[in-house]
């Protein structure tokens, strides 16, 4: 007989969280501090919110987009947070799963590139039930979106509607990453605002229910 599903999902998500190959088996410097893997894994929820790597709070909560780039997610997204840490609705699941820690100016260095080709095929392959993918920031996009990324993240996520369209189940909607860092990307870019945040909100809404 087959594994049922949900255990073997409940078993991957035991395994990821457990992981310390950045810290153990580095690809180049090892992680510089305790591994913390932040994933939500869902046998249910139909939109996944595939991010780049958890931040200084995320680690140390261990909540996901549990910090101001969460809020501004959320309000575009048009949730409350009670919807968004719901596993019925929504899976989590960045490129990198622990905080990847600053580069010498301060900012978040990219994901660790041991996290995704050891889990996240793994971790698709056993939530076939995703109708919509967030992919936020240039590497999820690199991930999910393959081909059909263009050559930059503005390119990418303005060729929205294109992406969108394109056939096949999970269906895919490229973000900008929403950290206040991005303001500035918003305000030259209004479109994103005035043309792509309404249909995320509309595909949300038709995929999670009212009123949440």
């Amino acid at each position: 007989m087959p594994a049922d599903p949900i255990t073997e999902l409940d078993r991957l998500a035991g395994e990821i969280r457990a992981c310390r190959v950045c810290r153990d088996q580095p690809q180049g410097r090892p992680l510089p501090h305790e591994p913390r893997p932040v994933v939500v894994a869902s046998s249910t929820a139909p939109v996944l919110i595939a991010g780049q790597a958890p931040g200084l709070r995320v680690h140390e909560t261990g909540i996901p987009f549990n910090d101001r780039s969460g809020d501004r997610l959320r309000d575009w997204l048009g949730v409350s947070r009670e919807a968004f840490y719901d596993p019925c609705l929504f899976a989590i699941a960045p490129m990198g799963f622990c905080f990847p820690g600053y580069d010498a100016k301060g900012s978040d260095l990219p994901p660790r590139r041991e996290c995704a080709p050891a889990w996240y095929g793994r971790l698709m392959k056993l939530m076939p039930q995703l109708e919509l993918v967030v992919a936020v920031g240039q590497h999820a996009q690199r991930w999910h979106l393959r081909a059909a990324r263009r050559t930059t993240l503005t390119e990418t996520v303005a060729a929205w509607a294109e992406i969108f369209a394109r056939p096949g189940r999970p269906k895919v909607l490229p973000l900008p990453h929403p950290s206040w860092r991005n303001t500035g990307w918003l305000k030259r870019n209004p479109w994103f605002e005035s043309e792509l945040l309404p249909v995320l909100r509309r595909e949300i809404a038709t995929r999670i229910g009212p009123m949440k």
